[in-house]
């Protein structure tokens, strides 16, 4: 990684005192330029390999100013990115990774919104109506916080008290369609389906909810996000049983050209899940 201002590497080499204020500043700019890097990224090992460098040196940046939102949000946000795509079976790391990307985007909204945070751990009701209060202009900590908290959520599926949070998680997604359906390539929409299709509908869950929410976010992509695919394979068409729905799917992610935009890792690491989930799929149906 190649620092590009003098005095951010001076900062981060010397440990100088004072230097605080000028790595805060910096640092949403290298968050947001290395994140247009990894979406690029066609190796999804080399970001497997070098995102936890990255990792330690936004601790080391929140040590030094821990009231900085924007180095909490991308800390929360990297971090929750690594638990869902590289922790492979180790479900433990995946788990405690997702647990931390959750802690520092609650962090970030106590410190951007206290009246938001006071109801992160009140019922659902009462969050929602805090929530609606908050302006449109606070959507990156909508969708951050809403992001991390479906990643924990699904990391700790077989954990009753951490899916009973759910409806938080869907008020702060469903907040972000609202105000831009297209957020992040969609995304707010795979995470609404996934945590739709957690749960069979015998015992809670919406299915077709889910599926519904998937169908948005492969049309808000044009098609692009190929990751929308292989999830709604995986929860979706798992969940109801549904083999022919899973494979037409999953050979519709593996027949499209990967490299698209602000898409090319997302879809090469869809590609690598459809390949195996057509493998298991002969054993699951």
């Amino acid at each position: 990684m190649t620092l590009r201002t003098p005095a951010l590497a001076l900062c981060l080499v010397l440990g100088l005192s004072g230097c605080a204020s000028l790595v805060g500043n910096a640092t949403a700019r290298l968050a947001d330029n290395l994140g247009k890097a990894v979406l690029d990224a066609e190796d999804p090992a080399t970001v497997r390999d070098g995102l936890p460098a990255y990792l330690l040196l936004l601790d080391g940046l929140i040590e030094g100013d821990p009231g900085n939102v924007d180095t909490l949000l991308a800390a929360a946000r990297l971090n929750g990115a690594y638990a869902g795509n590289f922790t492979g079976a180790d479900s433990a790391r995946a788990q405690r990774l997702a647990r931390k990307a959750l802690a520092l985007a609650q962090r970030a909204t106590c410190l951007q919104e206290p009246r938001l945070c006071e109801r992160l751990e009140g019922n659902p009701d009462d969050f929602a109506s805090a929530l609606a209060a908050v302006s449109d202009r606070r959507l990156p900590l909508f969708y951050t916080l809403g992001t991390a908290w479906a990643g924990h959520i699904q990391a700790h599926r077989e954990d009753w008290a951490a899916v009973a949070d759910l409806p938080k998680v869907e008020a702060l997604l469903q907040r972000v369609v609202a105000v831009d359906p297209g957020h992040d390539g969609g995304l707010a929409l795979v995470y609404l389906g996934v945590l739709h299709s957690l749960r069979p509908e015998a015992v809670g869950g919406q299915p077709e909810r889910g599926r519904a929410y998937f169908e948005q976010a492969i049309e808000a992509s044009g098609g692009r996000n190929l990751y929308a695919k292989t999830l709604m394979a995986e929860f979706h068409a798992r969940l109801v049983f549904d083999q022919a729905l899973h494979d037409r799917l999953l050979r519709e992610v593996l027949e499209a050209d990967p490299r698209a935009r602000g898409y090319t890792l997302m879809n090469t690491l869809a590609q690598e899940r459809a390949r195996a989930l057509l493998e298991s799929g002969k054993d699951y149906f």
